[in-house]
């Protein structure tokens, strides 16, 4: 026998988000100043605070209180199941090594998915005070205020935001790429954070993003942010986001961003 659920109310879904956002955030910046790597991921330079599980273990802690059935996947740990239909993607802390030396982007992202489908987050970024939430067909908002991206401007006036991975093999072909990026564009951003890049793209402070190697609990949450303020999120050739490539921008701009990545590698390692 098939069990169906109810919709659930995606405005609920946004303010438990933001409730528990608002919260973790309090944790990771009362705990930031004095915090040192607790462990190593991927590579010696991915690492994990002690903050990071106590962040993430808060939030699934808050989530599965309101709603014990949900399912929830994190970055620090792992899946969990659930029957609700409803999946919770959460970072605790976008931005670690920014966070470990005391850098101001870093944010905490948490999104509902229903059926594969992202339909509520929120993005608090402490440093700056910010609080972005957003939820699927009804906005996004800064801080409880509507956001519209600023207009498309051409590929050669546009300031691109793009980040590198952790592994030096990958960072060496993403500088290869940004070497054939940078003559077509403005300027580029690295700003260590893909939640602070992405939901920069809906209050203007960039044009365009790219980068290789990000996981679903990076673009989740800041991706609704953007793309309900205007902004085309998604991966090489117009497709959806994915580990090998995210691309970000209003969609004239994405459109010309993309057709220049297409031939320089950037979805892949060299």
């Amino acid at each position: 026998m098939t069990t169906t659920h109810a919709a659930p109310d995606r405005e609920s879904l946004r303010d438990l988000a933001v409730r528990v956002a608002a919260e973790a955030g309090d944790l990771a910046a009362g705990g930031q100043a004095g915090i040192t790597v607790l462990d190593t991921k991927s590579s010696p330079t991915d690492v994990v605070t002690r903050m990071d599980r106590a962040t993430e273990d808060l939030i699934r802690a808050r989530l599965l209180a309101a709603r014990p059935d949900d399912a929830v996947l994190g970055e620090e740990g792992g899946g969990e199941e659930g029957t609700s239909g409803v999946r919770w993607i959460v970072d605790p802390i976008d931005g670690t090594v920014n966070y470990l030396y005391g850098s101001p982007d870093w944010g905490v992202a948490v999104a509902a998915e229903v059926d594969g489908v992202v339909v509520a987050s929120a993005v608090n970024v402490p440093a700056r005070g910010e609080m972005f939430e957003a939820v699927l067909g009804g906005g996004s908002r800064r801080n409880g205020e509507p956001l519209q991206a600023p207009p498309a401007v051409p590929l050669e006036l546009a300031l691109v935001a793009t980040g590198f991975g952790y592994f030096a093999e990958r960072r060496i072909q993403q500088a290869k790429v940004l070497l054939e990026v940078v003559p077509h564009i403005r300027d580029i951003r690295r700003g260590g954070s893909a939640a602070v890049d992405l939901t920069g793209l809906a209050t203007g402070r960039c044009n365009a993003y790219y980068e290789r190697g990000l996981h679903a609990w990076d673009w989740s949450a800041p991706g609704l942010v953007a793309s309900e303020a205007g902004i085309r999120v998604g991966g090489p050739g117009g497709g959806p986001p994915g580990n090998d490539l995210v691309i970000a921008g209003r969609p004239e701009l994405y459109d010309a961003l993309d057709a220049l990545l297409a031939p320089l590698g950037a979805d892949t390692d060299g």
